[in-house]
Parts: structure tokens; sequence; C-alpha cells
């Protein structure tokens, strides 16, 4: 594996853990999360958006 590559997949794998972090943040603060956010997590947004609480 190249540096380039290696350091590309490092910054993709900090890009999903702040997608994360954006959609917990927003669910906690009953907010609503952005859905490039959610498509990066591979969560359709309209799907998320139609699920309810039980």
């Amino acid at each position: 594996m190249s540096a380039r590559k290696f350091v590309t997949e490092i910054g993709e794998f900090f890009g999903v853990i702040e997608s994360a972090v954006a959609v917990s943040a927003a669910v906690r603060n009953r907010r609503r999360a952005q859905d490039a956010d959610l498509r990066r997590l591979g969560i359709d947004p309209e799907q998320f958006y139609g699920m309810r609480g039980r």
C-alpha cells in the first residue's frame, strides 16, 4: 500500500467517525442530521426519518 493511499484511507476513516458523531449529536438534540452524514454511514435518509421511536 502506498503512503498516499494509506493517508487517504485514514482520512476516510476519520470522516466516517465525524459523521457518526454528528448524527449521534443531532439525534440526541432532537434535530435533523445532515443527509450527507447519513449517506456516508450507509443510512438512507428517507428511511431514517420514517422511523418512529417506540
